[in-house]
């Protein structure tokens, strides 16, 4: 670093580099000096966000203002994320990961100025040496301090053997508080847990198989609706929302023909945008990925593929308030918007009433005019794990079981082939035949859905054709036959 008001423009430009430890970035901050001193722009949320950096939202600027070289100061884990800079002096800055997993005891080290910072991410331990004397240390960090949050920090013992920090000034030589020099060993270290995912409607058909495909995953907590009642807000009052990372919303109100009544009606509204409005607020106030699954009921079936960009155009109350709920969940920064269709999983689904139809030997009226194409949970399940784990741009996903389209008679002409019973006994009929005297929500005709954005993350769906000749049909629990 060139001393500030020698003239001299520093020339490193903007730049984010890897470290040995997960999620730490190091930066290059470009300096402008003159005679008068140097200007940098110390953080700048999109250019940074550019090169990588997590949209963390700080909330809090703070200043360690180090009088004599030698101060030395860690190592501390703390329940938030961390951008670390220096407006004046030097450190040598060590972090060691002191969360649970594969990485913990990782150990990482460099010299900071003020040309160069470093992103931390929550749980990693952090501590710094001052290599001059008047050294300002800043850092932003994305919560509040609190004297509560003091009991949620991992300490390490800035001697450690096992990590062996190779200080630059030996540390009977530094500056440091009593209290730094008792901090435990590696060895005596609890690993940090990271925050968890909470599942709501875990008792749902999404909810059966989230808990399938997130089998094992300690950080995957489920709420029933017993556990968390989404119309309730002393639910959300009773949450530390602190505690978690993402929210997966598995719960709705599903009935599309009820909503169209009074009761109905009001019931729907409450559930699919009234309390999904409440849950976006928590999702933003708290920083939240909140994955939000969406119906091809939002639109009117007039398009015979639907992509993710498509303008709502619902023709019942259900689509109407879907469409509603994804308006809302659209403005949460971190989101997920998953839009699927005929959704079949464990439970009351038209699968499994096809089968038992076809085990009764009845010879079911099935609409033959509404094609789209089955889902199958357990690809919504895993699609949704992946969008979250591979960090899939934000937005709005498409995710249906892959191959050809068909229309529900199909799909039961197929369910009752697998169940050994001649398929031609399924009677095809318009949906206009079919609800004939019935009182019943409108449907689209079409309900494709364009899967190329969701491939295009890395994730493929595996054919509805292939999964049905898995799922088993003995399921007792049926849906109506559409």
């Amino acid at each position: 670093m060139t001393a500030p008001g020698d003239g001299i423009e520093f020339s490193r430009q903007l730049a984010a580099h890897g470290t040995p430890i997960p999620g730490v970035v190091l930066f290059d901050l470009p300096v402008h000096g003159d005679s008068r001193g140097w200007f940098k722009e110390n953080w700048q949320r999109e250019k940074m966000a550019a090169l990588g950096l997590p949209d963390f939202a700080p909330v809090q600027n703070n200043i360690s203002f180090n009088a004599k070289a030698g101060t030395t100061r860690g190592i501390h884990a703390e329940p938030w994320d961390k951008f670390i800079s220096v407006a004046t002096g030097r450190v040598f800055g060590a972090w060691v990961d002191l969360r649970e997993g594969p990485s913990f005891g990782t150990v990482f080290t460099a010299e900071l100025d003020p040309s160069r910072a470093i992103f931390v991410p929550r749980g990693v331990g952090n501590a710094f040496q001052t290599l001059e004397d008047a050294t300002a240390y800043t850092y932003l960090v994305n919560d509040h301090w609190s004297a509560a949050a003091q009991g949620e920090y991992t300490f390490l013992n800035l001697a450690d053997e096992t990590v062996a920090v190779p200080w630059p000034i030996p540390l009977e030589r530094a500056e440091l508080s009593e209290k730094d020099r008792a901090h435990p060993r590696l060895a005596e270290v609890t690993p940090m847990r990271p925050r968890k995912v909470l599942v709501l409607g875990a008792d749902g058909q999404l909810g059966r198989a989230l808990r399938a495909e997130y089998d094992g995953a300690a950080h995957v907590e489920f709420a029933s609706r017993g556990e968390f009642d989404l119309a309730d807000p002393a639910s959300f009052r009773a949450r530390n929302w602190k505690d978690y990372t993402a929210v997966i919303n598995a719960a709705a109100y599903t009935r599309v023909d009820a909503a169209e009544t009074p009761e109905g009606r009001r019931a729907a509204w409450a559930v699919n945008v009234g309390a999904l409005t409440r849950l976006a607020q928590v999702a933003v106030g708290h920083g939240l990925t909140l994955v939000h699954v969406s119906s091809d009921y939002v639109f009117d079936g007039a398009e015979a593929l639907h992509t993710e960009d498509e303008p709502f155009s619902p023709l019942g109350v259900y689509g109407q308030t879907k469409a509603a709920g994804d308006a809302v969940v659209s403005v949460v920064p971190r989101h997920y918007i998953v839009r699927t269709s005929w959704v079949i999983g464990e439970g009351r689904n038209f699968v499994a009433t096809m089968a038992d139809l076809a085990r009764r030997g009845v010879e079911p009226s099935v609409v033959d005019d509404q094609i789209g194409r089955p889902t199958f949970t357990a690809d919504l399940a895993a699609g949704i794990r992946h969008l979250l784990e591979d960090r899939a741009p934000y937005g709005t996903y498409n995710l249906t079981g892959a191959g050809p389209e068909a229309s529900w008679a199909d799909v039961a002409a197929d369910v009752f082939a697998a169940a050994g019973t001649d398929p031609a006994r399924v009677h095809r009929v318009s949906t206009t035949e079919y609800f004939t005297d019935r009182s019943a929500a409108p449907r689209p005709l079409r309900s494709t859905l364009d899967l190329a954005k969701i491939e295009a993350t890395g994730f493929h769906p595996t054919p509805w054709t292939d999964r049905l000749r898995t799922y088993p049909l003995d399921e007792r629990d049926g849906g109506d036959s559409r």
